[in-house]
């Protein structure tokens, strides 16, 4: 039976199968097919598929023999996948443990099963966690071709921006030079270097900078980047007007160091700019900091992209502002 399918490289295989999930748009009834180096997964509703996937129509098998967490439990079972973590939401401990349960028991490769034990808090953004199956809560997270190690309990990290990441990944030309200002443990830092681009990433966070060191060495681009544990306020100066481009991925505060990014801009800069706002207009008010900041200081400002990332709460969407800085002659 043909039914529609997102077609990608394998490397890419399990990014794109998360961000079909988030969407809700994996079809569970029908077995993912692997042909000459590609992956064929089928979804629900090709019309809602986003256009940077490749949708084709072809034979699929029907799933069997593939025991999933939602047959093992009543109700749905929801759940995030981090490498072989499985992240859990649950307010209720005991259900919990029954959801632990079912993935162990199922077919899904999880060897740990983690509940979500506080929000995020302080400003390295890391959060507790209660570890109901399995030891350790360090993973090798796998995106577009490049691994990650980390450790959900010392670092921020969000599998759910994979897509996003791509898409910014994939400006990037041989030769750049790349400013990360907010960059974790390398999820842009690492496939920008891959690019051919020299990349220096900033990170407040001692444990992201070790992990970010770890993962620019296993994906062989550790020549092209420069991990520096810090705050980007304290680094502008060694790199005043050296970026054609920068990465400013800290939604909620970014637009406080806008001045440090016109001051890391060459002549010539693309920004990219992430905001969360309420969606009636999540735009307008990046664009507004970003010419309050860089105007002034001799730039002529042209917004590129308004991209919508993913709705963040009620009425709030988290936004990326690709914008091109140009020096005034």
């Amino acid at each position: 039976m043909e039914v529609p399918c997102v077609r990608v490289p394998r490397a890419e295989g399990e990014t794109t199968r998360q961000a079909l999930a988030e969407s809700d748009l994996v079809d569970d009834d029908h077995a993912i097919v692997a042909e000459e180096g590609c992956l064929y997964l089928p979804v629900t509703d090709p019309d809602r598929v986003p256009e940077s996937f490749d949708v084709i129509w072809r034979e699929a098998p029907e799933r069997v023999g593939q025991t999933m967490p939602a047959d093992l439990v009543a109700g749905e079972a929801s759940y995030e996948r981090l490498g072989d973590i499985a992240i859990l939401d649950e307010d209720d401990p005991a259900r919990a443990r029954r959801i632990a349960e079912a993935i162990v028991e199922s077919d899904l490769p999880v060897e740990t099963v983690v509940n979500r034990a506080s929000k995020i808090k302080g400003e390295l953004r890391v959060r507790d966690w209660d570890v109901l199956v399995g030891e350790g809560t360090e993973t090798v997270h796998r995106e577009y071709g490049h691994e990650f190690t980390l450790d959900i309990a010392t670092v921020y990290f969000s599998p759910r921006l994979a897509t996003e990441r791509h898409r910014v990944v994939s400006q990037v030309r041989e030769g750049e030079r790349v400013f990360d200002m907010f960059a974790g443990v390398g999820p842009f830092v690492v496939p920008m270097a891959a690019r051919g681009a020299t990349v220096v990433g900033v990170d407040l966070n001692p444990d992201a900078v070790a992990y970010l060191r770890e993962n620019a060495r296993s994906n062989g681009v550790a020549e092209r980047v420069t991990a520096i544990h810090g705050d980007v306020r304290d680094v502008v100066a060694d790199y005043a007007g050296w970026a054609d481009r920068i990465v400013m991925n800290l939604p909620h505060s970014a637009d406080a160091f806008l001045d440090t990014a016109v001051a890391l801009a060459g002549d010539e800069c693309v920004l990219h700019y992430y905001d969360i706002q309420h969606d009636e207009n999540p735009f307008t008010p990046g664009i507004e900091a970003i010419r309050a900041a860089a105007e002034p200081a001799g730039y002529e400002v042209s917004v590129e992209t308004e991209q919508v990332v993913r709705s963040y709460a009620p009425h709030e969407v988290n936004v990326c502002l690709d914008v091109r800085l140009t020096r005034r002659e």
